[in-house]
């Protein structure tokens, strides 16, 4: 019998996130995530009728986020 690795095995093999999927890597509010990437902040593309998020994207928004704490401080 075989079980399923855990979420966070198998979202760390992903590529593509979906909002919700992103929602829990970052700990943010749909409404949180949606407003980033209106603003350009957080980088998406849409396939079909989903809006998708790529790893490198996350990637780039953590480290924009660790830029900004650094330069607050």
């Amino acid at each position: 019998m075989t079980t399923s690795p855990p979420d966070s095995v198998r979202l760390a093999d992903t590529q593509l996130y979906r909002v919700t999927d992103a929602m829990r890597l970052l700990r943010m509010s749909r409404t949180v995530i949606y407003d980033q990437i209106r603003t350009g902040r957080l980088r998406s593309v849409k396939q079909g009728r989903a809006r998708l998020i790529t790893a490198g994207a996350i990637r780039d928004y953590i480290a924009l986020l660790e830029k900004e704490a650094e330069e607050a401080a």
